[in-house]
């Protein structure tokens, strides 16, 4: 199992293609498995997923007892055939059209230390796997205290009335579009009150028992001012475009169906038909923006909304926000687990249990990973200040890299003039190192000598 953790985090691969690569290095006769096939690789992810629970188990008491703050979030990996259970057809976050896909959801502690993962069918609606999510954290690991951390598509309303049941339990989220609008329509949230200030906290009786967090940020709010301008303007051009040839085509008018299908394209590649006044007919198409809804969108850009259920006394305003921002250590998980670094997909598995196994290996690959990154920072480009300087910068506004990663970002050196790497070019580098061994001829009854150095 330890050679097919090291071997994912080296070069993923295929099982079978694993078994070659061994013999390409030194990691088969480092661990005594010079004679292992892929039968055997595949009988050690059957005794991983029988351990998992035991494992999983292990690292909630290690991880999750010094901070009760739970990350969870769910993402999906599509499926190269129609032979495994747990592959259904569903919302796929790989954009990936046409291919069945597995749901799966990582919980992490605060700092983004994976701790478990939980597959679900490729249809299941993301809410849904959040009382799962609970009863393993309450009866599986046995917390009796802690506050599960989640965006506002897992944690909806329904499943925040589920949370309230368990009294040990707390929880931040965030509210949608359309509840921020109501608290905006009824005065309870005014605008104009952030032009000075970008963090607030109110109490409003449409959230009984909660704490409101009132966010600002004015980059943020230039940066969908300016995404919604294009977007308008873009989509205005191409309605000029269908106006133009609807005008042009007298002998043979274009009917109304016809010119739907053509708005349909242009409302589904922009996403802002909204924002205009359509008139379809036969031989006839004029549009018209919608400039007061464009204006009342307006008014909501650069805010967001945080909710949560844990007191002041337990949690300051600022640390709301720090942690729901803390989310995005569990969106850095994905990335290295469907990415170059350990590869979760393609799925080549048919059996579920295999699949199953398959990402708990690719988990633990990321929780080595997680750990040798942290221990090896003064050698990267990451920030070895992060934790504590996210402690001391506004929660709300831009986040400025700290002093030593502007240095490194600046210099591209350690503190001891050693050249910075990437994760993976600092494990190729390593790569070099070699075991050679040599035979030394002399007079006396030949021995082997073992020499540690480097390729080059």
């Amino acid at each position: 199992m330890l050679a097919l953790i090291i071997q994912r985090l080296l070069h993923p691969a295929s099982k079978l293609a694993t078994t070659r690569l061994w013999h390409t290095t030194t990691l088969a006769s480092e661990l005594s498995l010079e004679d292992a096939d892929e039968d055997d690789l595949y009988g050690a992810m059957d005794w991983l997923l029988q351990r998992q629970n035991r494992i999983e188990k292990k690292l909630a008491r290690r991880h999750l007892a010094e901070s009760d703050h739970v990350l969870y979030d769910l993402s999906s990996s599509y499926y190269e055939g129609h032979t495994c259970s747990l592959m259904r057809f569903g919302h796929s976050r790989d954009g990936k059209r046409g291919r069945p896909i597995v749901v799966y959801g990582v919980m992490a502690d605060a700092a983004g230390c994976p701790v478990a993962v939980q597959a679900y069918p490729g249809n299941t609606g993301d809410p849904v796997t959040v009382p799962d999510q609970v009863e393993r954290l309450r009866q599986r690991f046995g917390l009796e205290r802690v506050v599960l951390v989640g965006d506002r598509r897992r944690l909806t309303e329904t499943q925040i009335k589920h949370l309230k049941r368990h009294p040990g339990l707390g929880w931040i989220s965030a509210l949608r579009h359309e509840a921020i609008r109501q608290l905006v329509d009824t005065q309870e949230v005014q605008p104009s009150l952030f032009d000075e200030r970008h963090l607030a906290e109110i109490r409003t009786e449409a959230y009984p028992g909660e704490r409101l967090v009132v966010c600002y940020n004015p980059m943020l709010a230039e940066y969908r001012r300016n995404k919604r301008q294009d977007l308008v303007a873009e989509t205005e051009k191409e309605l000029a475009r269908i106006a133009r040839e609807v005008a042009r085509r007298t002998k043979t008018p274009l009917l109304a169906n016809e010119i739907a299908v053509k708005v349909g394209r242009i409302k589904n590649r922009y996403k802002v038909a909204k924002h205009f006044e359509l008139v379809i007919e036969d031989g006839r198409f004029e549009y018209a923006r919608r400039t007061e809804a464009i204006a009342r969108e307006a008014q909501l850009d650069g805010f967001y909304i945080l909710r949560t259920s844990e007191p002041e006394e337990r949690l300051a305003t600022a640390d709301v926000v720090r942690s729901y921002k803390n989310l995005t250590n569990v969106e850095r998980a994905f990335r290295s687990l469907k990415t170059v670094d350990l590869q979760i997909r393609l799925i080549r598995h048919r059996a579920e249990t295999r699949v199953r196994s398959h990402l708990f290996l690719c988990l633990l690959a990321y929780y080595v990973q997680w750990h040798l990154r942290r221990a090896l920072a003064p050698l990267l480009f990451d920030d070895e200040d992060l934790e504590a300087h996210r402690a001391r910068r506004d929660p709300v506004l831009k986040a400025e890299p700290s002093a030593s990663a502007k240095r490194k970002k600046t210099k591209r050196e350690t503190a001891d003039g050693l050249p910075l790497h990437s994760f993976k070019t600092l494990i190729a580098a390593m790569a070099t190192r070699a075991r050679h061994q040599c035979r030394v001829t002399s007079a006396e009854p030949p021995r082997t000598r073992t020499v540690r150095g480097c390729n080059d």
